[in-house]
């Protein structure tokens, strides 16, 4: 057995003690259904990694997430329901299947036929799926799947032909939900306000840019620049909380120039 698989053993035998009966009490308590946000948490905190090029932490939250992984397998493992044989022999089949071009005689010429092949032989795999918008994880955020969404109907034609269609309906959502708080109707705004985003992600998709990820790098320029204004108070003797409006918008104003 090579070192990799020692060590990955290594953690399936220690995931198994700490489940045992006289092992640890929290790590037995724990179900499929109570560990997922702390699956989905690790997940974030490795992409963040990833963002910053932090070597050593993009380490340390890949063995969070194989700890995870190992874990729900013991968890199925110990309710009779799957082991980990059948997860490995369930990728390697679907990595060899999928790539006909590696593990077979089908030719492509670039990415854009693998990704063509990749999803004719997925669309076989699921044939039992009754609607082309089907197969869309729920738990999605909300602006990702929007675009997995749109991405779907597009392949059966259903998507604007021109750029400039979707600018026009951005705008034409806006001045709805302009109308709709004028109303004062509150349920009626949301519904707006849904219906511009969604229109906004038909943009971002005609612009080759993943709205999730932009939205994201948006939020994260937005608290750099909060904190540079809140270090400016600082030298200041001042909190935000003492700032005026327009003190705190010339402060981001500067921060912005920078």
């Amino acid at each position: 057995m090579s070192k990799n698989g020692e060590k990955f053993e290594e953690l399936m035998e220690i995931v198994a003690r700490l489940r045992a009966p006289d092992g640890c009490v929290w790590d037995r308590e724990q179900t499929h259904e109570s560990i997922t946000q702390g699956f989905i948490e690790e997940l974030y905190e490795f992409i963040e990694a990833v963002e910053d090029n932090d070597l050593e932490t993009m380490k340390e939250e890949l063995g969070d997430l194989c700890l995870h992984v190992v874990f729900q397998i013991q968890i199925a493992k110990e309710n009779g329901e799957f082991k980990m044989v059948e997860v490995l022999d369930g990728i390697i089949k679907k990595l060899i299947r999928r790539h006909p071009h590696v593990f077979g005689d089908a030719k492509v010429k670039n990415s854009k036929d693998v990704i063509r092949n990749w999803e004719d032989i997925k669309k076989e795999e699921k044939d039992k799926r009754k609607s082309v918008v089907d197969g869309i994880p729920r738990h999605l955020p909300a602006l990702s799947k929007a675009h997995k969404l749109q991405k779907k109907v597009k392949k059966v034609g259903f998507d604007w032909e021109d750029i400039e269609d979707v600018i026009l309906k951005v705008e034409e959502e806006l001045q709805e939900l302009r109308d709709a708080i004028k109303e004062n109707d509150q349920e009626h705004v949301a519904e707006e306000l849904g219906d511009l985003l969604f229109s906004v992600v038909n943009l971002s998709r005609f612009v080759d840019v993943e709205p999730e990820q932009a939205l994201h790098k948006t939020v994260k320029k937005f608290m750099n620049r909060f904190r540079a204004i809140e270090s400016a108070l600082e030298s200041k003797n001042k909190t935000v909380q003492e700032a005026s409006f327009q003190e705190l918008d010339e402060l981001w104003d500067e921060v912005k120039k920078k």
